[in-house]
């Protein structure tokens, strides 16, 4: 059934067909059966991500009402190659090193990869619903600099599509100024499919964002945050985040390796404190 789906939504996408608007709903309408069967019948997170990454890596935009420049097309293709990147990095259990480890459960781990670089796995359980967290990390991102200290803002340039934002990211200043000042311009794709959400990224280019003075603009990527239910106890969410990022300038490893650690965990502490008072505990 997912098979000829994809196909009906391949059609709709092309030129002669983007006015057949019939076409749309029941298209729409096939897949989130199919997906909600996927659900239903308990599969694995991966196994949603297998379907909707082989058959289609812009279903989201085929079904838009408003057709996609090309240039809109080439974002969205982006965010899928972060999300497809990150989840092959993850799914690959083989030489990972822990970094840090602390006495509540928090880890941070790492590897090497040929093409990427050095790259940090965070994993943390928060004691909150996989909604809240999803809302904050994702609904509300651009409030990230109240509550992290690590980052001074987070500015939505462009929203293409459903799943898909542009980013201007700026980071805070590490202590003593031993990383200066950076930003990142990102592309950003949010997937959620029954209880798994995965929230993928990597840096790009935005004509209407050039480099900003007295920032070094970085670049991260693939990178990928993914949430679900804990097992037997829905009110707390397992986190994965795969951290890669190039500060560029003049930085000796050393120093690198251990600012990435250090904000992840960081990270965990501030997510935490952030959603406890959210939620009024």
């Amino acid at each position: 059934m997912l098979p000829a789906t994809f196909k009906l939504c391949a059609g709709i996408s092309y030129r002669h067909l983007r006015n057949m608007t019939g076409l749309r709903r029941p298209a729409a309408v096939a897949i989130s059966q199919e997906l909600s069967r996927l659900s239903g019948r308990g599969a694995a997170p991966g196994a949603w991500i297998h379907h909707v990454r082989r058959r289609s890596s812009l279903l989201g935009s085929r079904l838009e009402e408003k057709p996609l420049t090309e240039l809109e097309m080439s974002y969205i293709q982006q965010g899928e190659e972060a999300l497809q990147k990150s989840l092959g990095i993850l799914g690959d259990q083989d030489g990972w090193k822990t970094e840090t480890a602390a006495d509540n459960g928090d880890k941070v781990l790492s590897k090497v990869l040929p093409d990427v670089g050095k790259v940090f796995r965070l994993e943390v359980v928060v004691e909150q619903p996989l909604d809240a967290v999803y809302s904050e990390l994702v609904d509300n991102m651009e409030q990230m600099g109240d509550w992290n200290p690590n980052v001074q803002e987070v500015k939505i340039l462009q929203k293409i599509g459903k799943d898909t934002v542009i980013t201007h990211e700026k980071a805070a200043a590490s202590p003593g100024n031993i990383v200066g000042p950076r930003d990142f311009v990102s592309v950003r794709c949010s997937k959620r499919r029954g209880s798994t959400c995965v929230l993928a990224g990597m840096a790009t280019r935005f004509g209407a964002m050039p480099e900003q003075k007295g920032f070094i603009r970085a670049e991260n990527g693939p990178t990928c945050m993914i949430l679900r239910p804990v097992s037997g106890n829905p009110s707390q969410t397992k986190l994965t985040w795969l951290l890669s990022i190039d500060l560029k300038g003049w930085l000796p490893k050393t120093i690198i390796n251990q600012v990435l650690s250090q904000t992840q965990v960081d990270f965990a502490n501030h997510l935490r404190q952030r959603l406890a008072r959210a939620g009024g505990t």
